[in-house]
């Protein structure tokens, strides 16, 4: 199966876990979905009164330089962490 495919099936599998992951992880999943998607972040930090998009951005910069394949990967592994339960 190609890192692709596997990656696709994580993001089904991702909908349907067993328990709601914590807003860490979420955050964390989100970051690493949208640098395996898009690469390193690109626009403006978003204001202070935009309390979740800013979290959500600096999430994802936190990921800048990582390679979309390497990002992938790591999405694939978090979101089998997730369903083994651990």
């Amino acid at each position: 199966m190609t890192l692709q495919t596997q990656f696709e099936q994580a993001l089904a599998d991702s909908k349907n876990l067993d328990d709601r992951p914590d807003n860490m992880t979420l955050l964390k999943m989100y970051a690493l979905y949208k640098q395996a998607s898009n690469g390193d972040v690109d626009g403006a930090r978003p204001g202070f009164t935009d309390l979740v998009g800013r979290a959500k951005w600096d999430a994802w910069d936190a990921l800048k330089g990582i390679a979309q394949e390497q990002a992938m990967r790591q999405y694939v592994d978090l979101v089998a962490d997730l369903k083994s339960g651990i």
